[in-house]
C-alpha cells in the first residue's frame, strides 16, 4: 500500500520512525512534509494527507502533530478520510478492521518510537471486515457514517 505521511514540528521528530515503520511493514511512504522543527500548522499537514486519500495517491494516511487531536479534527473534515487518534494497538487496529479508517493520527508529544512503531505495524496490518463474511453489522455502521457525511441519517 502507499501510505500518505504529514508532520507538523511538534511531529518532526517522530517522521524518521514513521517513515521507517511504513517501509519496514512493507509499504511506500508519501512523504508530505513537514521538513524541519521550524513552526508550521498542522490543518496545512493534515488537508496533505487527506487529498492524498481523496485523489488515489495513497491508501492510507498517517499524521502525527503535537497531540494527534488537532490533525485528527482537521482530518476528519475531509469528504472520505476517517481518521482517529490512537496511542494503543487495540485502537489502531480496530479502528481499521470495524470501522474502515484510514487515517492514524499520533502525538508526538505524547508518544515514543518504539510505541509509534507498534501502533503503526498494528493500523498497516488491519483489514476491514465489513466486506467480508459476517461483517454485515460492521458495514452496516459503517453506511451509517457516510450518510451522516452525506447530509445526516434523517432528511
Amino acid at each position: 500500500m502507499k501510505i500518505a505521511v504529514g508532520f507538523d514540528h511538534a511531529g518532526f521528530p517522530l517522521k524518521q520512525t514513521v517513515l521507517d515503520a511504513v517501509r519496514n511493514a512493507g509499504h511506500e511512504p508519501i512523504d508530505k512534509g513537514t521538513n524541519s522543527a521550524e513552526s508550521v500548522d498542522f490543518p496545512d499537514f493534515a488537508e496533505a494527507v487527506g487529498r492524498a486519500i481523496q485523489n488515489g495517491e495513497a491508501e492510507r494516511g498517517i499524521i502525527v502533530c503535537g497531540s494527534g487531536i488537532g490533525a485528527c479534527i482537521a482530518a476528519n473534515k475531509m469528504k472520505g478520510v476517517y481518521a482517529s487518534i490512537c496511542h494503543d494497538t487495540y485502537s489502531a487496529a480496530q479502528g481499521v478492521s470495524h470501522d474502515d479508517m484510514n487515517v492514524l493520527c499520533l502525538g508526538g508529544r505524547v508518544i515514543g518510537p518504539e510505541l509509534a512503531k507498534a501502533l503503526i505495524s498494528a493500523f498497516l496490518s488491519a483489514e476491514y471486515q465489513g466486506n467480508k463474511a459476517g461483517g454485515e453489522r460492521l458495514a452496516r455502521r459503517v453506511e451509517k457514517i457516510h450518510k451522516i457525511e452525506d447530509g445526516g441519517l434523517v432528511q
